[in-house]
């Protein structure tokens, strides 16, 4: 039987395209955000749809399965919740719960009865009343459940992210595939981002807007030329370092205003990655913080993913955060590979 897949909280596609790779068929997106329609649409083949989560009907979105398909319902609910879910859960009374989204995840699931459910989010998740109930209701509904905290290299990811992954099926038990790689193989930095072209400190590429990297004082200049890949700012002389650093509570962020190294995976990729001083975002080699397109690229998309307009603006945070929020491709890959050999068992 043929199959269909509805992304929920869908961002710019990272779940969509890895999903797609597969050889699922994603029909739909749903976010928010209307910013990520330009770069869903025009990397998928699927259409991109604006609307809250908290309002749709199910019904809206059950109408967007073909019929005599296998519904595959896929989620990956804001980790950090938009300011204006977090004033709607005020008003619901719900207060400072930022994992409220997976409520209304599971309420979808329950009038929808998709046959198989993926989602995605971050491994707090895991210890919170919310993902109980969620799982508690799945269990209720019949679902055979299965999650577990992922770590993104052993699907060649080329970044040390770990994500909680979770799936469910009526049809039977399901689990993610086994790791296709090893750490003697892992994608690394430099398989994945050393052919770009090299840039300054506030150079934009004349061919690819999205590679620019942010510019950076003099002193921060001084700072990234004495830093060593996978070193520290303690490697720096006194005069470089930040009054912050030189307090007991500073000495527990080693990594901020570190250099990635070439042959291991990067750090986790946030949403301020193109900042120097966010994190260990500096560039294994060149006196610079990595640009956007780097950041992409070890997120896994693919290089030519398209996210602006050749026309519109380019806004470095709202990239930032649609980038570093993305569920990383080749793991949305994984979670469609894995749902396929399910439906594969389940129909010999």
């Amino acid at each position: 039987m043929p199959s269909a897949v509805v992304d929920l909280f869908c961002g710019v596609g990272g779940l969509t395209h890895g999903l797609q790779l597969s050889g699922l068929n994603v029909v739909a997106g749903i976010d928010f955000e209307e910013s990520c329609r330009y770069a869903y649409e025009q990397n998928n083949n699927a259409q991109f749809i604006q609307s809250d989560i908290t309002t749709i009907e199910p019904r809206e979105i059950d109408e967007l399965f073909p019929e005599n398909n296998i519904k595959i319902l896929a989620g990956c609910a804001p980790c950090q919740p938009f300011s204006k879910y977090t004033n709607r859960y005020r008003k619901d009374g719900y207060q400072d719960d930022k994992w409220r989204l997976l409520y209304y995840f599971g309420n979808i699931i329950e009038q929808i009865q998709p046959e198989i459910i993926a989602m995605e989010n971050v491994p707090e998740l895991r210890s919170t009343d919310v993902f109980a109930d969620f799982v508690n209701k799945l269990n209720e509904l019949n679902y055979h459940v299965w999650y577990s905290v992922v770590f993104c290299p052993d699907y060649g990811v080329p970044q040390n992210r770990r994500r909680l992954v979770l799936l469910a099926s009526n049809l039977g038990n399901i689990r993610l595939i086994q790791p296709t790689h090893q750490p003697e193989n892992y994608v690394t930095v430099r398989d994945a981002i050393a052919n770009l072209p090299a840039l300054q400190a506030g150079q934009t590429d004349e061919n690819d807007p999205l590679h620019t990297s942010t510019g950076l004082s003099e002193k921060n200049i001084r700072r990234i030329k004495a830093s060593v890949p996978g070193g520290t700012w303690r490697d720096w002389d006194k005069e470089l370092q930040l009054k912050c650093h030189k307090k007991d509570s500073g000495t527990s962020y080693p990594s901020v205003y570190g250099r990635m190294e070439w042959d291991k995976p990067s750090p986790t990729i946030t949403t301020q990655f193109y900042g120097y001083g966010n994190g260990r975002f500096g560039h294994p080699e060149q006196n610079r913080a990595i640009s956007l397109r780097e950041g992409a690229i070890l997120q896994s998309f693919p290089i030519d993913y398209r996210f602006i307009n050749e026309d519109a603006p380019l806004n470095k945070r709202s990239l930032g955060i649609q980038i570093g929020n993305a569920v990383p491709v080749e793991l949305g890959r994984a979670i469609g590979n894995s749902i396929l050999n399910h439906i594969r068992r389940v129909e010999e």
